[in-house]
């Protein structure tokens, strides 16, 4: 069993960010925390919402937690809503990370193309510094072309471009990479790279650094298969498994959840994961 630490937003009115990692990692066998950095009504796509950021609630839990000796296997960081946010996490994940804490960061900004709304430059660059510091990073095809320097293409790319985008990533300062919503080839994919200084998560040299593992789209886009995705990989990681057979089966499992609940008509309110753990 791991102690693993999520720092993401918890949403009241949908399985997303921390409501739907905590149950997967829990049920994986793990021992999970969480660190808000918001308050979120409700997924923005609703159109009205309430946010209540909960910096200054970090900033006085963190200590508190070195006082009390409290220390985490891995930590996980996701949405950060403000500059001053990012720094405080930043900084905390540099210290962890220096006393053996493993550093996993989805640098949440945007998707099809575009960032998100509230997000711009200067959130880019934040994110970059956040990345600096991950042991393993996972964007969206998105987020790698912001974090790179790349225009976004709808075609995709060929695998030459696809390694060197993963490379570009790995020069922030990632120690192994994953891309996903990619489009490699023509064909819908995860891409990733392993760490060059060690195995990375026990990837088989054999193998080489990089891999793509092809999938079919369905097309229904629940909220919150992100976070899913994340929270399967992650718990498999932190069980000693390999990037490549973490990542094959996290997709595997939002397939699955995404067929089950294929006739759910309101997708912003993701996919109900206490009613799914069997699938795990």
């Amino acid at each position: 069993m791991k102690q693993i630490l999520l720092v993401n937003d918890v949403v009241g009115h949908s399985h997303v960010g921390m409501v739907a990692m905590l149950p997967i990692l829990t049920y994986l066998g793990h021992s999970a925390y969480n660190l808000p950095t918001a308050l979120v009504s409700n997924t923005l796509d609703y159109g009205h919402f309430n946010v209540l950021e909960t910096t200054e609630y970090m900033r006085g839990t963190i200590p508190v937690w070195r006082k009390l000796g409290f220390r985490f296997d891995a930590v996980c960081t996701g949405l950060m809503f403000s500059e001053e946010q990012a720094r405080l996490v930043s900084a905390y994940c540099r210290q962890l990370h220096s006393e053996g804490t493993t550093v996993f960061v989805d640098p949440i900004m945007g998707d099809g193309g575009r960032l998100y709304n509230g997000m711009g430059d200067r959130q880019v660059e934040l994110m970059r510094e956040m990345v600096s510091v991950a042991d393993l990073t996972f964007p969206n095809y998105t987020e790698a072309c912001y974090l790179t320097g790349i225009p976004f293409r709808p075609e995709g790319m060929d695998w030459p471009e696809a390694c060197r985008m993963l490379d570009g990533i790995a020069a922030i300062g990632a120690q192994s990479v994953l891309i996903t919503s990619a489009r490699v080839d023509g064909h819908s994919c995860v891409i990733g790279r392993r760490s060059d200084e060690s195995l990375g998560f026990r990837q088989k040299i054999s193998e080489g650094p990089y891999f793509r593992i092809d999938y079919d789209e369905i097309p229904k886009a629940f909220h919150g298969t992100g976070d899913i995705f994340s929270a399967v990989l992650v718990g498999h990681l932190m069980r000693g498994e390999t990037l490549r057979e973490s990542t094959r089966t996290a997709m595997t499992v939002v397939s699955r959840l995404i067929e089950r609940n294929l006739d759910q008509e309101d997708l912003c309110l993701g996919i109900p994961i206490e009613k799914c753990l069997d699938l795990l």
